[in-house]
């Protein structure tokens, strides 16, 4: 029944995070905000990596850096908001606050480093 109930809820708080509305937000951030930012979204947007990719286009063509973009791209499909649910009931507040941290970190490393590679002219138009 619990796993019922969050699922609901996930499902109706994921209907307010379009691509559309992820796009404004993360659109004129600086890069270490915007990074933060991109995470955090990733996490509570509906996307798995099968369409995180066509996203990650649309954000590059909307101007958002590459760098935000990448942090946005590892998170979406790496930290789940139901298994940290889930971790919290089975394991305890530690171990999902570990899980999501630890997920969030290594995508705000990774969009950091990204970021000063400086590849962009290496992404197609």
């Amino acid at each position: 029944m619990l796993l019922t109930l969050v699922v609901f809820g996930v499902g109706i708080m994921k209907s307010f995070f379009t691509p559309e509305r992820t796009r404004q937000v993360l659109a004129g951030k600086r890069e270490s905000v915007g990074s933060v930012l991109a995470a955090l979204l990733g996490i509570v947007t509906p996307f798995c990596s099968c369409s995180a990719v066509p996203l990650f286009i649309g954000f590059v063509t909307a101007g958002v850096p590459l760098g935000v973009t990448f942090s946005f791209l590892v998170s979406a499909p790496m930290v789940n908001e139901i298994a940290v649910v889930l971790l919290f009931g089975l394991f305890g507040w530690k171990i999902a606050a570990l899980y999501m941290g630890t997920g969030l970190l290594i995508a705000m490393i990774s969009g950091w480093i990204i970021g000063r590679l400086h590849v962009e002219k290496h992404v197609e138009p």
